[in-house]
Order: structure tokens, then sequence, then C-alpha cells
């Protein structure tokens, strides 16, 4: 039984999750949601003219899609505007159809479905995973690169713009700017052999407000990666990086990171899954950047992780064959928000379970 104590507390706490997640309605602030998809893909954009966007959705099996579907509604929207799909992997648009039967869908960017498991596994569930997929109600359109998402524009604010710069193994062409210097880190880095997979082919997206840019990559791999940002520099430098593959170490490339320059780096990581320590030392190798945040507290690197503070959830789960600390609580699902300011020159970090909340200013004001 719970106590009275315990169900304020927990009242409390989702009031809290209310306040945090409504704010830009008021304040016309562009906002970000990294949803706790234990290691799988959910990034929730809710723009200044409510019109939301949800790269990827998580996991099927209940867990991720509640979770997506609590943020949207905590956020007060009634509708996914937009799903963007970076690939077909089942952490990624495994839990579409259950976010579907929530709450609508009204157009879904998708590369070309895949005739049967991408990387060729003879038994998956991929089969009745893309039938779901297949069988959301929603408006389809292609996804490829240099596709720019129809999001309205706000009024009296900066430019608001979700750019697609990569899919399939394609980029978008270098402009005229990007053309006239040459990335000074063309061939400096190292080609890795890695399976193929569909993360190589993974959609990568780039989003403005103004002076403020924000890069989601979905699971590019490292060889990938580098093409995306040598000889030229099709990505920019950007104030925010989400790391690539949830932190793993066949992605997060140094050249594409160094590239990038982000001064705040989100790393949507699980427990167990990501948060390796190869992608904790590119972060090292990358100069000027302020914070890095993690949705999971990694126990692949222990030494590596972020202060507690920044960190969303930090339970100790069992692992496989391991036991859970019975003294540490249980403690996931928690989700990390930025907010853009209204004239695009500052965003706001929070960490709403730990109370964190930092301001920073975009590169370019």
């Amino acid at each position: 039984m719970k106590t009275p104590l315990r169900i304020a507390l927990v009242l409390c706490s989702l009031h809290a999750f209310a306040l945090a997640a409504r704010a830009g309605q008021k304040d016309k602030t562009l906002d970000v949601y990294w949803i706790d998809s234990e290691g799988g893909g959910s990034t929730l954009i809710v723009t200044p003219n409510d019109e939301s966007v949800l790269i990827d959705t998580g996991n099927p099996g209940g867990r991720d899609p509640g979770r997506i579907v609590a943020a949207a509604k905590a956020a007060g929207l009634s509708k996914l505007d937009y799903v963007l799909l970076t690939h077909f992997h089942g952490d990624h648009f495994g839990g579409g159809a259950e976010v579907a039967q929530q709450i609508p869908i009204g157009t879904i960017f998708q590369r070309a479905i895949p005739e049967g498991d991408p990387d060729g596994r003879p038994q998956t569930t991929f089969p009745q995973q893309i039938k779901a997929w297949k069988d959301i109600p929603a408006k389809r359109e292609a996804l490829a690169p240099g596709v720019i998402i129809p999001l309205k524009a706000v009024t009296g604010a900066p430019k608001l713009e979700l750019v697609c710069l990569a899919a399939d193994k394609k980029t978008v062409e270098p402009n005229a700017a990007q053309m006239k210097t040459k990335n000074p880190l063309t061939g400096t880095g190292e080609t890795r052999t890695i399976a193929p997979s569909d993360n190589d082919n993974s959609a990568v997206f780039v989003l403005s407000f103004g002076g403020f840019r924000f890069f989601d990559g979905g699971d590019l791999t490292w060889n990938y990666e580098e093409k995306l940002v040598t000889p030229y520099n099709l990505a920019g430098v950007v104030d925010v990086y989400q790391t690539n593959h949830h932190g793993l170490e066949v992605s997060n490339n140094p050249v594409l990171m160094q590239s990038l320059a982000p001064n705040v780096i989100v790393m949507n990581n699980g427990p167990r899954k990501g948060g390796q320590p190869g992608a904790f030392a590119s972060i090292k190798k990358v100069t000027g950047v302020s914070a890095h945040y993690q949705l999971h507290k990694s126990l692949n690197a222990p030494e590596e992780n972020a202060p507690a503070e920044f960190i969303a959830n930090t339970d100790s789960p069992p692992g496989r064959g391991g036991v859970a600390d019975p003294n540490v609580k249980l403690n996931d699902g928690n989700f990390i928000k930025m907010s853009v300011a209204p004239d695009g020159k500052s965003y706001t970090i929070t960490v709403p379970s730990t109370g964190h909340s930092r301001t920073y200013s975009t590169k370019a004001k």
C-alpha cells in the first residue's frame, strides 16, 4: 500500500514533470526532449508554433511508446505532426505502431522500406515490426538528402528549419560557401572495418533556429560520419550534438565531432547500451565543450560519466548475468529537455530529475 507521503511525492514529481514539459508553450521557445528509450532513439521537438516532430520511436513493448506519449501529452500535444525515421532498426522504429495507437501521427518521413531485415538476419521480429509500421495511419513522404521538413514559419522570430543532410549513404552537395574552404581535418582520421548494417544508411538532420543549430545523426557509423564533414563540412558548426548511435564507439568519429565543434553534447544512451569508453574518448578530443549530458549513467565506462546532476537516470538495473544493487533505488524514464530562446541566441538545458538547469549562448548570436 502506498503511504500518503509517497503519494504526495509522486504527485509532486508529476507536477514538476508537467511544468518542465509545458514551459515552452507560454514562452514561445523551441523545445527538444530526449526521451529515455533505454538506449533506443526518440527525440521530440516542439516548435514555438506548437508543431511537433518526433525523430525515431524507440523500442516496441509498451515502455518506450508509453514514455514518448507521456512526454508529448505533458508538452500539451494532442498529435504528432511529423515522425522522422532515421533507419530500420527495432530500437528506432519498433515503437511507432504503439505510439500511433495512443496519439495521432500526421506525416511520416522515411527512407524506402526494405523488403526484409536490412542486416540480413534470418530469424528476427523484423517482419512483424515492419508490418505494424506499414499499418500506421499516416501520410508518407520520402526522406532523402536535401529534404526540408515543412515546418511553419514563426511570426516575428528567426528562421526555423529542419533539413535532412544525409540518408542511404548519400549526402547533400556542398554549397558555394562550403566549397571555399576545405576541412583541415581531411585525411587525418582513421578508417575502421565495421560490419555493414542499416546504421550506415541513417538519415542525418540539422535543426536550426536563428543562430542555434542542433545535430541528430541517428546511428550513423564511423566511416560515413567522416564523409559528412570531409573534404567539405556539410553539417557546419553546431551548438548541440546528440551522440550518434547512443554513444557507441563504432560511431562518434573524432573528425566528425571536432568538425561540428559543439558546445554541448547529449548522449542518448542506456545503462549498458552505448556510453562506451571510445565515445567518451572522442568527446575529450573536442575543444570548447562546456558540458555533456547523459540519459543514463553508463555502466560500460563508470569512470567517464558526466557529473551526477547532468545524468537524467542513475538506475542500477540487472545486467547480463548480473544482479541489481539492492541499495540503489531504480530511477529511470526521466527525460532531458532543451529550450531555445525565442530569439535563438541562447538555450537552456534542464534535467528535471536532478533539478539541474543551465543556460548557454549560441555560437552565432
